[in-house]
């Protein structure tokens, strides 16, 4: 399938589905090194106005990767279900685009058809809308999950905590720990990301968060994010294993650099099931993605590194998670350039995994490498705050020791949810006022109340 557009005098032709997305992506530095990116911003537009175009039904008849060659592919296409896309077949992606705005459209059309799109749908709607209409599209559309509290909810902004240590250090992680809990961080999750890959240090920490929870009764989820084969390892030793932990990517070659294949997960998705550690819900899976990942693994199949990215939430709507994290601006510069590019990503990745029906939150952040700065993040914090997303990052001084890169702080979650009036997970706001860190209106009260908590690490 080719597709033609004409400004002026210059006609462009796009010899592919796939050709037409990557042209019609705005500006960004990995899909010019693939050199699969719009050579000109004319070419730009006549691809966005060739993908307006373009009938919804059309990507359920050509496949950007083949399906025989990919198992997301083969995921996409057998799990796409007729009935839900019936409301929108008869649109053009422009007429998605609209209907997705108008004020007709509520939150029960968008669940209704979320099963009915497939990621490429979504990826093409997206390169037609600005900033503002991502913002607007994915306020629309909440995913709530569960497992010992509930993230997602309209009016709330849930944080990961994350206390890294670079020496997996188990008192310096616990110091970070009951810092981040001071500020009211760590209802989407306390969640480490282990300097080595030790079963031994991994149960090690494992344990330690959930000796904390317990004797505190804490209404959260713990994870240490190694890679998914160490956590079924970890649960058949005993441990004591909330959240399961995996990046993954768009392609299945992609996958397979991480180690992974969909076969792969079900297990894990199972051993955690198994496990019955939720007390409101059973979500419990938490994935990581970003864009360029299939392209610095070249694994990209020459598709765009969005689209790319869209088709890892198909793997994560697979299996229920409970988090799906954006890590927007951490494979670096080569791949999303500077703030511009980052802002951008980050609510493309957010609107496009909302519209498929994932729970998104986005890891704000980049690497000290990139044209950007921590303006640059408050923006992003401030827009995606206001587009409802469910998490994001919870860091010490944003600074973290041991991955290298800058995200948000314990202080920005305080900043977000004062400026946009959000609040904490329900079960997690009740339990900061119970144990006189926060008061009823949710503001955080004199540290000197943190003693007996710092007293337990020394215990």
């Amino acid at each position: 399938m080719s597709f033609r557009e004409t400004i002026g005098s210059r006609s462009y032709r796009f010899d592919s589905l796939g050709t037409l997305l990557a042209k019609a992506s705005p500006r960004r530095s990995g899909d010019e090194l693939a050199g699969i990116a719009a050579t000109s911003e004319e070419e730009r537009v006549a691809a966005k106005m060739a993908l307006a175009a373009v009938p919804l039904r059309a990507f359920l008849n050509e496949a950007v990767i083949p399906y025989e060659d990919d198992e997301i592919t083969r995921l996409i296409f057998d799990g796409h279900r007729r009935d839900a896309f019936a409301p929108v077949s008869h649109l053009t992606v422009g007429g998605l685009r609209d209907w997705l705005l108008a004020d007709t459209t509520g939150t029960d059309d968008l669940v209704r058809v979320a099963d009915g799109l497939t990621p490429e749908m979504v990826a093409a709607v997206s390169k037609l809308m600005r900033n503002q209409d991502l913002i607007l599209a994915a306020r629309k559309r909440p995913v709530v999950t569960r497992f010992r509290n509930t993230v997602g909810l309209p009016g709330h902004l849930s944080v990961r905590l994350q206390p890294n240590h670079p020496t997996d250090d188990v008192k310096g992680i616990a110091a970070s720990m009951i810092d981040g809990l001071m500020y009211g961080c760590g209802d989407a999750m306390i969640g480490i990301n282990p300097a080595s890959d030790s079963l031994a240090a991994i149960t090690a920490l494992l344990a330690m968060m959930d000796d904390f929870r317990r004797a505190y009764d804490v209404p959260t989820q713990t994870c240490v994010l190694t890679h998914v084969t160490n956590t079924i390892a970890a649960i058949e030793q005993g441990a004591p294993v909330d959240l399961i932990f995996q990046s993954i990517a768009g392609t299945e070659k992609a996958n397979a650099s991480f180690g992974i294949s969909l076969s792969l997960l079900a297990e894990a998705y199972d051993a955690g099931r198994s496990l019955k550690r939720g007390t409101v819900g059973e979500n419990l899976m938490y994935f990581e993605t970003g864009q360029g990942s299939a392209l610095s693994a070249n694994a990209h199949h020459g598709i765009d590194q969005q689209t790319c990215e869209v088709r890892a939430y198909a793997v994560a709507r697979r299996f229920d998670p409970f988090l799906t994290n954006t890590v927007v601006g951490f494979i670096g510069p080569e791949y999303l350039y500077d703030g511009k590019q980052i802002i951008r990503a980050g609510l493309e990745d957010h609107f496009c995994g909302k519209l498929l029906g994932v729970p998104m939150g986005c890891d704000i952040c980049y690497t000290n490498h990139a044209e950007a700065d921590q303006d640059d993040m408050d923006n992003l914090l401030t827009l995606l705050g206001a587009a409802n997303v469910n998490f994001i990052m919870g860091v010490p001084g944003a600074d973290d020791i041991m991955l290298n890169y800058q995200s948000t702080s314990f202080h920005d979650a305080l900043y977000a949810r004062k400026v946009l009036g959000l609040r904490r997970a329900p079960e997690f706001d009740a339990w900061l006022e119970r144990m006189q860190i926060a008061d009823a209106r949710g503001a955080i009260q004199d540290h000197a109340r943190a003693q007996p908590l710092l007293g337990w690490i020394e215990s």
